[in-house]
Parts: structure tokens; sequence; C-alpha cells
């Protein structure tokens, strides 16, 4: 690591970061609508982004921080075992490929903002519909601090912030920094703002990436010798354990965490409320559609982000905290101007996810919290005011999370909020297809998964933390290892639908369906089908 400030690094990492700002701020005005006070609006940007804006937006919603720091971190702490983000990115894409559409649908039909708008209108269920928004909340203020962290991490290596001997304020104020500029912009320009900085962001990170994967294995002697290191290095055993470090290709002994863990996450990455008003904000069903295929090009990019795990043991990166391992192998390897382009790509990378998630949080508390329970008849006007307030809010929650839980393990930030989102999975994409389970019978195995899967994760230590250390535990009747969250939702889909069979069988009563089965083909432009808000003035034409 480089003594003092990297100054040049510096410098170009903050003409980046003030360049989004400003965008963040001028978008307010991008495309607006004239009746711009509503949470469609500030929450969805209208409804009406076209194919390529939204695989921009869900690029920048989906690769995060999380991809350029903590997979690469995973990797090179452990080897083979962080690669399953990989297979679970290309898992995803035919999953939602058949349910995304259906709820674009049925959500445009009856102007569902949140995923707990629909299953209260699925289920006539607010008990229900509550349970969905409170997890959506939890499982998304740690992802926000997983972003917050790659800021941190960045800045760190740069020599900005202090080290671990520096008093908490001085040590955080990266953070705090961070922290103000995202929750100023987002409050100000809504969806609209981390829309249009996702261009930004993702340019530069396919720009490093592209570079990083031919410039840095160059430098090493190429990919024969980086996997021959990385190799040895994974051999050495690892004194606190006495077990050899990693392995570089998955053993027999990891197959169930390797497999559960991407499964699992595959079946969470879209019921996080960040993914759906990613996808809603579309102006129509193809636009889905384009976007599950073209979205896999994102995945090519994280196998070659993995990569970087690998060549940071080659090189010799060594470092206390794992997430530090990537923004010190470019700082080691690029010149100086290029290594404040690369750090502003992880920056801008954390800033455009945490921007949407607290937003899509926002929404949640807004129409199933606030409006369901607190004041039914809010304004469209009201709406917008107390969502722009609780997205502030939301992000203090995500700083909760980074400044009291081990951020050298960041990767758990994710993990814990996946074992959560996924046991809203029954009745979102069961409600999409079926009415047979019932409300209650959802509600019941809703819980049995969250206090399954939470009390499992308390129990999982880690050499730095006594409680939520991992997210792997032994599998109740088989023995292996494998991913928490999985089991869970088993867990919570047996309890479901056996409590389904018995409350169908004594004729419990079922809550009021407002949609209809034409609703979940329906398109925009059809009958009933809420149209976009059209732009006040001239703007950028929607679709480009």
């Amino acid at each position: 690591m480089k003594d003092g400030v990297n100054g040049v690094a510096l410098a170009v990492f903050i003409f980046f970061f003030v360049a989004v700002t400003v965008m963040g701020f001028l978008a307010a005005r991008w495309r607006k609508a004239e009746q711009s006070a509503s949470l469609d609006e500030w929450g969805l940007g209208g409804r009406s982004f076209g194919t390529w804006v939204t695989w921009f937006l869900l690029g920048g919603d989906l690769y995060t921080a999380y991809t350029f720091v903590a997979v690469p971190a995973a990797i090179y702490a452990a080897g083979a075992a962080g690669f399953f983000a990989v297979p679970y990115t290309i898992l995803v894409y035919p999953l939602i490929f058949t349910f995304l559409p259906r709820l674009w649908s049925v959500s445009h039909k009856h102007g569902y903002v949140t995923t707990s708008d629909f299953v209260r209108g699925r289920f006539g269920s607010k008990g229900l519909s509550l349970a969905v928004a409170l997890t959506g909340i939890l499982a998304t203020m740690p992802y926000i601090a997983l972003q917050l962290v790659g800021i941190q991490a960045v800045l760190d290596v740069m020599g900005v912030g202090g080290g671990e001997d520096t008093n908490w304020f001085v040590k955080d104020l990266p953070l705090l920094i961070a922290f103000g500029v995202l929750a100023a912009y987002t409050y100000s320009s809504g969806l609209r703002a981390p829309a249009l900085i996702a261009f930004v962001k993702d340019g530069l990170i396919y720009l490093v990436i592209a570079v990083a994967i031919i410039y840095i294995p160059i430098k090493l002697g190429g990919f024969d010798h980086i996997f021959a290191v990385a190799k040895d290095a994974f051999a050495q055993k690892n004194p606190a354990t006495g077990k050899p470090r990693g392995e570089l290709a998955s053993g027999p002994n990891a197959q169930w965490a390797y497999a559960t863990l991407a499964l699992g996450s595959a079946l969470a990455l879209f019921m996080y409320p960040h993914s759906i008003t990613a996808t809603l904000s579309s102006r129509n069903r193809n636009v889905i559609r384009r976007n599950t295929t073209i979205l896999p090009l994102y995945s090519l990019m994280l196998g070659l982000l993995a990569l970087l795990g690998f060549m940071a043991v080659a090189a010799g990166i060594k470092v206390q905290n794992g997430q530090l391992a990537i923004p010190q192998l470019f700082e080691n390897m690029f010149p100086d101007w290029f290594t404040g382009v690369a750090f502003a790509a992880i920056g801008i990378g954390a800033l455009v996810p945490a921007a949407i998630m607290s937003i899509a949080a926002a929404n949640l508390f807004t129409r199933n919290i606030y409006k369901d329970f607190l004041k039914p008849g809010a304004t469209p006007e009201q709406e917008h005011k107390v969502a722009k307030l609780v997205s502030l809010l939301v992000k203090v929650g995500a700083l909760v999370f980074v400044l009291t839980m081990d951020k050298t393990v960041a990767i758990n930030f994710q993990l814990l909020g996946g074992i959560w989102i996924l046991q809203t999975m029954p009745a979102l994409v069961g409600g999409l297809f079926t009415r047979w389970f019932h409300r209650w019978a959802l509600l019941a195995g809703w819980a049995a998964g969250m206090l399954y899967g939470t009390l499992a994760a308390y129990g999982v230590a880690s050499p730095t933390q006594k409680h939520f250390g991992g997210s792997s535990a032994e599998i109740p009747g088989i023995g292996e290892i494998g991913y928490i969250g999985l089991t869970a939702f088993v867990l919570n889909v047996l309890v479901t639908v056996v409590l389904t069979v018995v409350l169908r069988a004594v004729k419990a009563p079922d809550g009021v369906d407002e949609t209809s089965p034409e609703d979940y083909t329906a398109d925009a432009g059809d009958k009933g089908v809420q149209v976009d808000l059209p732009p006040a003035t001239a703007g950028v034409p929607a679709g480009h």
C-alpha cells in the first residue's frame, strides 16, 4: 500500500463523483411530467423507461459494489467458493422470464407500485402485504450498507479516512459524506437520478474490466502463472483453522454449499424491492422480455470480475480486510490516473443501486404501511412527501448496519438480506400463477421461514464475529452444509402447502381477489392499463 494520499487517483475519483452528483440533481428535470408530485413519478420514473434505459437501470441496480468488491474479495479469501455468484446470475434470467412480464401487466393494470400492493390485491390480506413490505425494507438495509462499504474501501486504499487507529468519526467520514450526497440527490430526483447515472456507471465498469482483464494478466505473467500461484496459495494451511486456505476448484465437500447458495441467491434476486422497482418503471411487457435476454451480458462481466480475486493472490496483495484486496490490486497495477477511474467505477457502482434500493424501500413504507395502516386517505402529494423522507431514514438504517457489523465480511450483508427476502417468494411468485395458496398459510409459512433463517444465521460464527458470521449451516435431515436461506425457503413452502390443505378443508375464509386472469397478460395500450405519464417538456425520447 502506498504511503499517504494518492493525490492523482483521488482527484480523478472526485471529478467523476462530482460529475454524477450534478447529474443526479439535474435528473429531476429529465423527462419530467407535469404532475410530478406522485409516487409513480418519483418512485417509478413515470413508468416510461424503454429497453436501453431499463437495461442500464437494472444493470446498475443488480451489479453493484457487491460485484466489484465483495465477490472478488470472497475469491481472494477462499477461492472457488466465491464463484457461486456467476452461476446464480445465469440461472436467474430464465426464472424471471416466466413471471416478471406477468407482474408488470397486473401492476400496470391496477396501479401497483410495490410487490406488497400486488400481494394485498391478489390475496385480499393487509397482514400478508405488511409482512412482505417489512421484509423488503429489512432486507434492503444491509444491501445498501454493502454499497457504502464499497465506497469506503476505495477511499481507504487512496489514503482518505485514516486507519484502524483513527477515531471513529474520522475513519467513517468518507462513508458519511457518501451518505449525504446519496441522500440529497435521491430525495431531489427520485428514480430518474440512478437511471441517468447508470449510463456513466456501467460505461466506467465495462471500461475498467476490459482493461483489467487484459492489462493485469500481462503484468503478472499470464493466466497460467496466476492460477499456478493461486493454487499454491490456497493449498497453504490457515493457522486459525488448520485447514487449507481455500480451493482453486470447488471440491466434493463444498458442493452442497455451493449449489444451494447459487440456487437460493438466484431465487432471491428478483424478490428484492429494488429489482421490482426497476422492472415496474419500464413502459411495456416487451421491455421486460428483451431485458431478460440481454442482461446476461452482465453475467459475462461478473465472471471476468471474479477472476480479479485470483489476480490479487498472484500479485501478492496482503490486506487485513479482504474487501480492500481489489482496490489495492488496482492501485498497485494501474497508473495513478487509471486507478482513479477504476475507483470511480466502484464508487459510482455503489451510488446507483443504493439510490434505487432506498427508493424501493420508501415506496414499500409509503404504500403498504403509511397508506394502508396510518393514513388510508393519503393524497398522491402526501405519498410523494412521505416517500422522500423515508428514503432518508432507510439510509440511516443502512449506516447502522455498516457501523455495528463486521465490514471485513461484507458479502454477508447481502447474504443475510437474501435469507429474509427469499421468504416472500411463495406469496409473490405463487400468487402470479395461482390463487390456491391460502393467505393465512402464506403468512404462517413466511413466519416459519423468517424465524428459522434468522436464528440459524445468528448461530453462525466466523473468526471475527460471534453471530451472523456467514450464511451456511447444516441442513436438517441431510447433514450437509448448505445455504440457510434455501433451507428456510423449503420450510416456508412446506408449512404453506400443509396449512393450505388444512384451511381449504375447513373452508377458512378467503380474501377477495381484485385481479382477473386477463390482467396478467395485459400490455400498454390495452383497455384499463395505465398509460405512461407524458413528459411536460422535450427530453430524451422513451427507449433511447
